[in-house]
């Protein structure tokens, strides 16, 4: 599989905007492993392989064990993730696949007994980022790997 365009170069200013966006999640008040764990799933929901493949390899990196990488894509049945990665992962499946009726108090009052207002502001930013990559490794085929070495995840030894 061969890219389709090349959008960074194409769209260079919003490219560069984007990276630097991404770049803030690095101070965010949520754990980066939840995080990764977050981007997993919402890439697998979105079917971006490019980006499930480096969110792997970085959760990796971070020490996440492989049989809850496993259970992601069944998490609402998984005994390896506490209530509060849940919650994460369950508001990730909420904001990524929009009903007509967009996310109910209750849905929210459930994310807000296991997030700050900060946490939440930082989790739904890292969905809504992770989401927008999504479309353009769906849109343009970015080659699973290709940036390895730049994330610094190709000394961990996934092929």
């Amino acid at each position: 599989m061969s890219i389709r365009l090349n959008y960074p170069q194409l769209s260079s200013e919003a490219y560069q905007s984007l990276l630097a966006l991404s770049e803030t999640q690095k101070n965010y008040s949520i754990d980066r492993s939840l995080i990764e764990l977050v981007k997993i799933r919402v890439s697998q929901l979105n079917g971006c392989l490019f980006c499930l493949d480096l969110h792997i390899k970085e959760a990796r990196t971070l020490g996440e064990r492989e049989l809850r990488i496993h259970h992601l894509s069944i998490w609402h049945e998984s005994s390896l993730f506490t209530e509060k990665e849940k919650a994460a992962l369950e508001w990730a499946e909420l904001l990524t696949r929009f009903n007509s009726k967009g996310v109910e108090d209750a849905e929210f009052d459930k994310a807000r007994t296991f997030f700050s207002e900060k946490e939440l502001s930082d989790l739904t930013f890292a969905i809504g980022i992770i989401n927008m990559w999504n479309r353009f490794g769906v849109a343009f085929r970015n080659k699973p790997g290709s940036l390895d070495k730049i994330f610094g995840v190709d000394k961990i030894g996934l092929v």
